[in-house]
């Protein structure tokens, strides 16, 4: 009854007509910027994220939360009309989206996206109110030893799931570790790698390092690939369902959010997981087997629903923990730092408005994104016109406004333009960006979490492993590290008997 009453107010704080305004632009800016190839969440929250400076925290939130499910369903849009998936998590809306479009049935395929992502919302943030309180009390008894083990989960799991290997993603890591490293020790006061220059003493700001290796470093990438005929946007028409789609998805949205909530709670990599679950569920429950491949629309409805309700899932540990476990939520983290506010398990005592009006404006967005989208569907495939040129030479405008707008130096923009060219050598050789990302946010904060549990135990390695809970931490990591080398055995062993 207690989230109940808290939802309840928090919906009186999302629902003043500025804070609609905001949601409603969210929704509208995530959508358009989302929809344009190669711009997925987190780069559409770290390019707009400068724009919110001059709000306050509620209502910069708000217009957050409505620019991450717009960007969302802005990649599912290119992912299904052009197959060039605006983010990872839109990847598998090409495998079926694209081919529906190709039949003169992009309507159908964008309408069971819309609706897919508004039920997965919706279904996701029940969930997220029900279970985040529950997480935030418990997490006011872990230790030291335990954020560090969880930190380290994160660490580990982001990097085996990521990246053409984990070799790749522990190199992603290692680089957001060692600019996580720029500044003051925190502890000692000691410079590290600033190279005597004061300006970087207080360290790299975590916007410009989002910024530059998802906005410069892609636009560098693009340039770099540029091909002169853009290719051509396929009509859209007017979105709808017919009687028999209906019945063919609505099973499909109803078990999206169970299997990518989950997925999106827990430090696994983000949407891309769930999403490619979903899929495979949803071709094995079929009764449509023949067209899988060829545009079946139950393989855009259930993993557009469990991309949704992970990006709700994110939510859980980024606010009771103040973990990201997703770019997305990584550049709202940051977001976080901005206003001073330390998302955690004491958030929702400290902080019930910002917390409680955010969690109730994700419903409120949920209802902009259907009502805005469907009817605006078609507008999406013209803006998709701009040429490529003009599109990333405004893409590169905006992150140098941006970058210059966080702390006034023009050595943030010579900042920016290196971590642009870092973020382009990690496209050039297959180096996941998220690790990265990851590393910056997560990692001033593990070694703190380190030294001090390390302090607690007189300098003895056993203070580490000395709860309950970090036990069990570590013994999740080790299964995900040992498994890819199990499942070699197992599968080893069964070719030999069949041999």
């Amino acid at each position: 009854m207690d989230a109940l009453s808290s939802l309840l107010d928090g919906f009186a704080t999302a629902l003043t007509p500025i804070n609609l305004l905001w949601a409603a632009i969210g929704v509208l800016l995530g959508t358009a910027i989302g929809v344009l190839p190669g711009i997925g969440p987190a780069m559409a929250v770290a390019l707009l994220l400068p724009v919110t400076y001059g709000l306050n925290p509620v209502g910069a939130f708000i217009m957050f939360a409505g620019i991450y499910y717009g960007a969302m369903f802005g990649g599912s849009t290119t992912s299904i009309l052009l197959n060039t998936p605006g983010e990872s998590a839109a990847v598998v809306a090409a495998m079926e989206g694209n081919p529906m479009a190709r039949s003169g049935r992009g309507a159908q395929a964008l309408a069971a996206a819309a609706i897919g992502h508004f039920a997965g919302g919706m279904v996701g943030t029940v969930l997220l109110v029900a279970l985040a309180p529950k997480v935030a009390e418990l997490a006011v008894d872990i230790g030291a030893p335990d954020y560090f083990a969880i930190m380290v989960l994160a660490f580990i799991a982001v990097t085996s799931v990521l990246g053409s290997s984990r070799v790749r993603g522990l190199a992603s890591l290692l680089i957001g570790l060692t600019i996580g490293l720029v500044g003051l020790d925190r502890m000692t006061g000691q410079q590290r790698l600033t190279f005597g220059s004061l300006q970087l003493a207080d360290g790299v700001d975590v916007v410009i390092v989002a910024v530059g290796l998802f906005a410069i470093g892609e636009a560098l990438w693009v340039a770099a690939h540029l091909r002169r005929s853009p290719p051509e946007p396929i009509p859209v028409g007017r979105p709808w369902l017919g009687r028999s789609d209906v019945r063919r998805t609505w099973k499909s949205w109803a078990r999206g959010p169970f299997i990518g909530f989950p997925f999106g709670a827990i430090p696994a990599g983000g949407a891309e997981i769930p999403t490619f679950l979903s899929y495979v569920t949803e071709k094995r429950l079929s009764k449509h087997k023949e067209e899988w491949g060829k545009g079946a629309i139950e393989g855009v409805a259930g993993p557009e629903s469990a991309a949704s309700a992970s990006a709700a899932g994110t939510l859980v540990s980024m606010l009771t923990l103040g973990l990201p476990t997703t770019a997305v939520a990584a550049v709202m983290l940051a977001a976080f730092q901005q206003y001073g506010i330390q998302p955690g398990p004491l958030l929702f005592e400290r902080e019930p408005d910002l917390v409680w009006g955010l969690i109730a404006s994700l419903f409120v967005g949920m209802v902009l994104l259907l009502a805005l989208n469907l009817p605006l569907a078609p507008l999406w495939a013209k803006l998709l016109r701009i040429p490529r040129p003009y599109l990333y030479a405004g893409i590169l405008f905006f992150a140098a406004v941006g970058a210059y707008a966080v702390g006034g130096e023009v050595i943030d923009l010579v900042i920016l333009l290196i971590i642009g060219l870092i973020g382009f050598g990690m496209r050039r050789y297959g180096l996941p960006v998220l690790p990265a990302v990851i590393g910056v946010i997560l990692g001033p904060g593990a070694e703190q979490q380190l030294r001090r549990a390390l302090q607690i135990s007189d300098g003895s390695v056993t203070g580490l492993v000395n709860t309950p809970f970090s036990v069990t931490v570590y013994v999740v990591i080790a299964v995900l590290l040992a498994w890819p080398l199990l499942k070699r055995l197992v599968t080893g062993r069964r070719t030999a008997r069949v041999g």
